[in-house]
């Protein structure tokens, strides 16, 4: 992902947020709503997967619900986004979800996982499917787990991936093969 924000311009909004000051976050929003908007639009993009639900939409949904959240000790813009990466994961596995119940059972949402998430073979699987994959992986390594999730559906490089982490990049190297090579097995099943 690239840094469309100076990350202390970032950090310190966040800090002043943390402490009450909400004309923060109309300050931050400039800084990272076109990196939020590119990581939306580069997810969307994977197969199609909403034709009806639009970058913005989506940078827009998430937004609100960040706002709304209470007791988040915000620490700096990797943390930001490594948030942010599971607010859209939720809202896409929600979608997904409703989706699945109006057509009672019909086609659930489908991603393809490219090759940075799956072994060398394209493989495409359902949003509903991965979700619940990650959920089980966090009950055995909530650690690969995240860094799944920062990196598939937050669009975190490497480094900031253990950035908002606050763990070695070659810890989140080593964990990244681990987990995806868990994902790649429990969604053949």
């Amino acid at each position: 992902m690239e840094s469309g924000s100076n990350p202390g311009d970032v950090t310190q909004l966040l800090a002043e947020w943390r402490n009450g000051d909400r004309s923060a976050l109309d300050r931050i929003v400039p800084l990272v709503y076109q990196e939020l908007r590119l990581i939306a639009a580069r997810f969307l993009s994977r197969d199609h997967l909403s034709p009806t639900l639009q970058p913005t939409a989506l940078v827009h949904e998430a937004y609100l619900r960040m706002v709304n959240q209470t007791g988040i000790d915000w620490q700096n813009r990797a943390h930001f986004f490594g948030i942010a990466a599971t607010v859209i994961r939720n809202i896409l596995v929600d979608r997904a979800r409703a989706n699945r119940s109006a057509k009672r059972g019909g086609d659930a949402a489908r991603v393809s996982l490219d090759e940075s998430v799956t072994p060398p073979q394209s493989r495409e699987l359902d949003l509903i499917a991965l979700d619940d994959a990650l959920l089980s992986l966090a009950q055995l390594d909530p650690q690969q787990s995240r860094i799944v999730e920062l990196r598939f559906f937050g669009g975190l490089s490497i480094e900031e991936t253990a950035a908002a982490l606050g763990i070695s990049v070659s810890t989140v190297k080593r964990d990244w093969i681990l987990a995806k090579t868990w994902i790649f097995r429990a969604l053949s099943n």
